[in-house]
């Protein structure tokens, strides 16, 4: 049985995703309990894990203070969580819509086409499956959303309303990924200064040692072994078409 008295549960690993609620419990300074899900393992994939996601990917929270209410979703754990607490989401209805549609920026575009760009390069491509187009695709396309968040942050502190919310926590660990996607940031000053802003947070760059750190996404560190790890952490699911 478990006697925490930690409202919090978190599940997580050492994603771009996986990070985005350690962010936010981190920069609030919510106590917390956390399993980290080892794909090695196949922990994501657990029966007991499923009935919590039933997507079988990380991260999911569960909030004892709340019926052991699940979450699963990491831009939906970022909104409950600042629904929750009441931090990182602006009170005006406008605001809140906007930092809502920059959640959904990221979800529904950072995050798949730098996913596949990463993929297809730092995955794909060791296991003998390069293909140039798709490659090609995600990259050109990450560029380009980073050119819309370079935009959006000329002569911002953040990206709404020059205050920290979940719309940059949700964001940035992505974004500053460029490194391992391959996606080049030159001539992007306004980016490079928000990267630099959260860079010298040190909460959030605390998060991202938690469960563990990974500094190759960020163009640190041993970057061979590292890819490495990382690739062998996927090798079964690239598949030998040849």
């Amino acid at each position: 049985m478990n006697n925490s008295t930690k409202d919090i549960h978190l599940y997580t690993a050492s994603t771009m995703n996986g990070w985005k609620p350690v962010i936010f419990l981190e920069e609030a300074g919510v106590e917390y309990d956390l399993t980290h899900i080892d794909f090695s393992k196949k922990e994501q994939k657990d029966p007991e894990y499923m009935k919590l996601n039933p997507n079988g990917r990380i991260p999911t929270i569960v909030d004892r203070s709340n019926d052991d209410f699940a979450v699963f979703e990491s831009g939906a754990i970022l909104w409950y969580l600042a629904e929750k607490y009441g931090k990182f989401l602006p009170e005006d209805p406008k605001l809140r819509s906007e930092t809502l549609q920059w959640v959904m920026f990221q979800m529904g575009g950072i995050g798949p086409m730098m996913g596949q760009a990463m993929y297809f390069q730092r995955i794909a491509a060791k296991q003998g499956e390069e293909h140039p187009f798709p490659i090609k695709r995600y990259v050109d396309e990450s560029r380009r959303l980073m050119e819309v968040l370079n935009t959006r942050l000329e002569g911002r502190t953040y990206l709404v309303n020059d205050e920290f919310t979940i719309a940059d926590i949700a964001i940035y660990p992505w974004a500053r990924a460029y490194y391992w996607a391959n996606v080049s940031v030159e001539g992007l000053s306004h980016l490079q200064e928000w990267f630099d802003r959260i860079d010298a947070r040190e909460a959030t760059q605390r998060a991202l040692t938690i469960p563990k750190a990974f500094p190759a996404f960020f163009g640190k560190g041993d970057v061979v072994a590292q890819e490495r790890e990382n690739a062998d952490r996927f090798k079964s699911d690239v598949k030998n078409i040849k």
